[in-house]
């Protein structure tokens, strides 16, 4: 039955002021809201084309700010959806979901493909020339090149071939990123008994009972003597293969991490192989011989032969030390009484052993000091000290959608000027939230009618919950990973642009937009930065000094193991979307498998289907542009280092240069080239030895 006009009114998908009303949207209330938006926007879109095909000379705001307000609607009706099928799927979202995803794909392809906007967006172009501003020039070049990849040139049966490839990639990404979540969900390893849970340590085994316990609600269990639900969640699988001590129970988790949506009802496979082929037609249909042509034409880099020519510069000093850091694991274990042949399950498990015995701590031991709370007030304080902002907590005055969900309002320290807001949904959910973490925009900072609207944005994580009384006791891997997704925040929030489309992260190239969030991870290795965030949840006390000069000698532990690990899931990535055929005889993990000979020292097992899982490339932003991560790196490395040359010690030295920091990466976002930032903050181009050095590589 049809909405009526009455039931649309309350559609809380159809407010457009404030915040979105996270807390009142229903799966029911989503068909409606997009279908009348949609129907609104191409109403509005048809009367701006008949506009602008009589105007000979139109101006930004007959061309550009009518297209801002054209997507307004969305950030309130469709951004709030997506969000939400992140971190609270349900099947009736999904279903909802679903049902609009091709209609929400159409109408982007027919505003992409709008000819008479391209024609008026070339005359803008040729009649404003060098007097546009930077910001507004680097809108009209994207807009072009975006038309162009859109499709605008194609005609006839290539137009109807290219949307039809939209269109079913879209659903493909959808149906992949719910295959892995469902499949990590599905597994679980109920242990029963004392000998199961050898080498544990307390705060998993807590969290495995809370979710057994959260599972089989129905069950009336006293005390803490399990049963324990191991799953495939971040916050259990990594952990217990860092400390179980039974090898069958950890080759077990090992061989269901790997083979995630690889078999069954949620197997990945075939819709890998079929994203291929229609991203490499796609490419074709543009003029690019491959995918990664098409991806990087986007891209920071030059071309496809500068990102191999990186992976292959670090690929060549970490083989080594990666071959002497498995040697170094086999021995100990041998030592230690394995008599069994050194497998995979095997790895993270004595390289937990290693560090301990080289640096003489662990994980546990880091925890305690580590409670959520006083992490945020320790990161918030550095900010202040640094980028000169201050951050309030508003519980409560923002619709959430979550009672975990918290709430935060930015100001500059000096004016109290507001400048922006944020969510944090910081823990762990495998029922109904997707794994990893991640910064999203909510709102962008843009202006609309006259008046400046303040930039919010998500940061979500995947973090060890609270256990009964205890807080979060994070370890220091989530300690950096918040860090990382409020450096990309940060660059969101703290913008200074007007024009939406290159506010923020918004028009920033896609290998350039890790740059602050890695920043921010080395402010995790900075003593007096660890001891304003660190304080025992029981006691109080900061982090001993000790324990900190343990954290720096193994920050560059197994360093070389780690780059290899992000080089094989980057040049996999290069491969499939640029050598590879998908049309061959030779199959995606055919490509896993080789790629793996240059990259990993042990080979992966037969069943070995991480692609299956591999989101970021099938279902999420870096398809072809996984190597982000390590060229934004090198930036990242390089951007520290200006800090370090200054004296860390030195606070006024570091607020300068803070502020330096702020007012070139965090402040122009996408109104500039990003080497053009980067010189404007470092006064020269990237130093590629940054990386090496900081990883101890060199």
């Amino acid at each position: 039955m049809p909405e009526s006009s009455d039931d649309l009114k309350q559609n809380p998908l159809l407010v457009t002021d404030g915040l979105p009303r996270f807390d009142q949207i229903k799966p029911e209330h989503i068909v409606p809201a997009v279908r009348l938006v949609l129907a609104q926007a191409e109403q509005r879109l048809t009367e701006m084309e008949q506009r602008l095909s009589s105007l000979n000379r139109p101006s930004w705001d007959d061309l550009i700010v009518p297209l801002e307000e054209l997507d307004r609607p969305f950030d309130f009706a469709w951004k709030p959806i997506g969000h939400l099928f992140g971190v609270l799927n349900s099947p009736e979202l999904r279903t909802a979901y679903e049902t609009v995803l091709p209609e929400v794909v159409r109408f982007g392809l027919r505003a992409s493909q709008s000819r008479p906007i391209y024609d008026a967006i070339v005359r803008l172009n040729q009649q404003a020339g060098d007097s546009l501003v930077p910001a507004r020039r680097r809108i009209v070049d994207q807009k072009l090149l975006s038309a162009k990849l859109s499709g605008i040139a194609l005609e006839g049966a290539q137009r109807e071939r290219f949307n039809a490839i939209a269109e079913e990639l879209s659903q493909l990404s959808t149906d992949f990123s719910n295959h892995v979540l469902d499949a990590t969900k599905a597994f679980e390893l109920i242990l029963t008994k004392p000998e199961e849970i050898e080498g544990l340590p307390p705060s998993l085994l807590q969290l495995a009972e809370q979710s057994y316990r959260q599972k089989n609600p129905e069950e009336k269990l006293q005390g803490s003597a399990g049963p324990w639900r191991i799953t495939l969640d971040g916050p259990i699988v990594t952990p217990f293969l860092q400390h179980s001590r039974r090898r069958d129970l950890r080759e077990t988790i090992y061989r269901a991490f790997i083979s995630r949506a690889s078999t069954g009802e949620w197997d990945n496979s075939e819709s890998i192989t079929k994203i291929l082929k229609l991203r490499r037609e796609k490419a074709e249909l543009l003029g690019y011989r491959t995918f990664a042509e098409l991806s990087l034409a986007e891209k920071m880099a030059p071309g496809v032969a500068a990102v191999e020519e990186m992976f292959e510069k670090l690929r060549a000093a970490s083989r080594p030390p990666a071959e002497q850091d498995l040697a170094e694991l086999k021995s100990l274990a041998a030592n230690c009484g394995q008599s069994e042949e050194f497998k995979h399950w095997d790895a993270a498990f004595w390289a937990e052993r290693l560090r301990e015995q080289r640096y003489d701590f662990n994980d546990e031991q880091l925890r305690p000091y580590f409670p959520l709370p006083r992490v945020l007030d320790g990161l918030f304080a550095l900010l202040r000290k640094i980028f000169g902002i201050a951050i309030q907590p508003t519980d409560g005055e923002a619709p959430s959608w979550h009672p975990d969900v918290r709430f935060f309002r930015v100001f500059d320290a000096n004016t109290n000027q507001p400048l922006a807001s944020f969510y944090l949904d910081p823990y762990s959910r495998p029922e109904n939230k997707r794994g990893g973490a991640w910064m999203d925009t909510c709102l962008p900072r843009r202006r609309f009618k006259g008046q400046i609207e303040l930039p919010v944005a998500h940061l979500v994580c995947n973090g060890t919950p609270p256990v009964g009384d205890t807080p979060s006791l994070m370890t220091f891997r989530e300690v950096e990973t918040l860090f990382h997704e409020f450096g990309h925040g940060l660059q969101h929030m703290l913008t200074t642009v007007d024009e939406a489309d290159v506010a923020g992260i918004n028009g920033v190239e896609w290998d350039a937009v890790e740059l602050p969030s890695q920043f921010m991870e080395n402010w995790c290795y900075d003593r007096p930065t660890i001891r304003g965030l660190s304080a025992h949840y029981q006691t109080g006390e900061p982090l001993p000094d000790e324990l900190f000069d343990k954290i720096t000698a193994a920050r560059n532990f197994r360093a070389a193991s780690q780059m290899l690990r992000q080089l094989h899931f980057g040049m996999t990535d290069i491969y499939l979307h640029h050598q590879f055929d998908p049309s061959s005889n030779e199959s995606p993990f055919d490509v896993q498998r080789r790629m793996a000979e240059r990259t990993s020292v042990m080979p992966p097992l037969p069943e070995d289907r991480m692609l299956c899982a591999f989101s970021h490339i099938f279902s999420g932003g870096y398809a072809a542009g996984y190597y982000s991560y390590k060229w934004a790196e090198v930036l990242s490395a390089d951007a520290f280092g200006a800090f370090e040359e200054a004296g860390l010690d030195n606070e006024e030295a570091v607020k300068a240069t803070g502020r330096r920091f702020r007012d070139t990466v965090l402040s122009l976002g996408g109104s500039r080239h990003p080497l053009e930032v980067f010189r404007a903050f470092r006064g020269r181009d990237p130093d590629p030895q940054a990386l090496l050095r900081q990883c101890g590589l060199t």
